[in-house]
């Protein structure tokens, strides 16, 4: 089954793999209208600066110039997965199930699940504290915990990734900390090509 991949990294890893259609920022993945099940990894930094709005959900979208609204939308229109750092204001804007730290998948109003992750691992060098949000597909069980805590030699700082006061990890880069490890994209992929056809076909 054909996959689409929003919002990634352009020559990324998702470029040049069979049965995968990847949209970066040139082709602007906004403007997706289908019909493949998404993996989208909306990006966390803000476009723009945040402006007086009547609602979390569109202050989010201006100063997300739209990213995340957009790949939520894809994810339940054509079934897949969306990733984001944990801890997102963009869960409590748009009314997302929070998941627990500690495993397992928690179902929303809204017919989504979610779930706590971390691509520590799955070959990430940093722990990489992740919230998924999956809608239309089979949920797999993933490798649950947080020991990464306290064992990752490196640790990211932006992006949900917290410390405790006095704690001197060295930190990975913000371009080594923003790459998906392939394992972890080989898993989101899986996912996604789990969507049921009646979404696909949608």
């Amino acid at each position: 089954m054909k996959v689409a991949a929003l919002f990634v990294e352009t020559n990324g890893c998702y470029f040049g793999l069979p049965d995968v259609d990847p949209w970066d920022r040139e082709r602007d993945a906004r403007t997706y209208a289908g019909p493949h099940p998404v993996v989208a990894h909306p990006p966390c930094a803000r476009l723009w600066p945040q402006r007086a709005s009547t609602s979390p959900a569109r202050r989010h979208q201006r100063a997300h110039g739209g990213c995340f609204a957009s790949a939520l939308g894809s994810v339940r229109r054509f079934g897949g997965i969306l990733e984001h750092p944990a801890y997102s204001d963009a869960w409590w804007a748009f009314g997302l199930p929070r998941p627990r730290r500690h495993g397992g998948w928690y179902r929303g109003l809204c017919g989504g699940w979610t779930a706590h992750v971390e691509q520590g691992r799955y070959g990430h060098p940093a722990k990489k504290a992740t919230w998924l949000y999956a809608f239309g597909v089979d949920l797999p069980s993933l490798n649950w915990g947080s020991e990464l805590d306290q064992k990752s030699a490196a640790l990211v700082s932006w992006c949900g990734n917290r410390t405790k006061a006095g704690d001197k990890r060295r930190r990975v880069g913000k371009a080594v900390a923003a790459r998906t490890p392939t394992q972890f994209r080989d898993l989101l992929l899986s996912i996604a090509r789990a969507a049921t056809p009646a979404l696909e076909a949608a």
